[in-house]
């Protein structure tokens, strides 16, 4: 029989705000952003209540701790959209897969390097494989002589990021928008 864990003690996201604050002495900062100088924690939370907003510590690892007058609510609200714009704002670089034959055809061909170029456009990074079946391991330098002549198409768009290189039987090299 198992023994119960002890209960870890609640977590809190964010800054800390009024009794939650434990530095004695605090710099503080008014609700019209004028520095007060250095004050204890009792002073801080008494002005806080005056102005009927709550104590916010802004900076944790200042020497005094900082600490601002302010809504606590709204301030957590507007943090948690400004995050949610930093994510919207985000790209996420993928990774596409292009797969080739050492005796690929003519059209075959123009329709994958139009394919790249797609996904070029699109910010993407391309990995372009090269399988080798039966005797065509044998002729290893015209998966070469394709994957340079991809590289020489792509020079003004793209920049290799991964020389082309042989695993087992396959060839591969990546290449990423310029």
């Amino acid at each position: 029989m198992r023994r119960p864990r002890k209960a870890q003690a609640p977590r809190f996201d964010g800054p800390k705000a009024n009794e939650q604050i434990r530095a004695q002495e605090i710099q503080l900062i008014d609700e019209n952003g004028k520095n007060l100088g250095i004050v204890t924690r009792e002073e801080g939370l008494e002005r806080a209540q005056e102005a009927g907003l709550d104590l916010v510590e802004i900076s944790p690892n200042a020497n005094p701790p900082v600490c601002k007058i302010l809504d606590y609510g709204k301030y957590k609200y507007m943090a948690q959209k400004k995050a949610s714009e930093a994510r919207k704002k985000q790209k996420t670089v993928d990774v596409k897969e292009i797969k080739m034959r050492p005796n690929i055809d003519v059209h075959d061909y123009q329709v994958k390097m139009k394919s790249i170029r797609k996904f070029f456009e699109h910010g993407d990074k391309v990995k372009v494989t090269l399988r080798f079946r039966g005797r065509e391991m044998a002729h290893r330098e015209l998966g070469v002589r394709l994957l340079e002549r991809v590289r020489d198409e792509m020079q003004e768009i793209a920049k290799v990021e991964l020389e082309p290189k042989l695993e087992g039987r396959q060839m591969m090299m990546v290449l990423a928008p310029k």
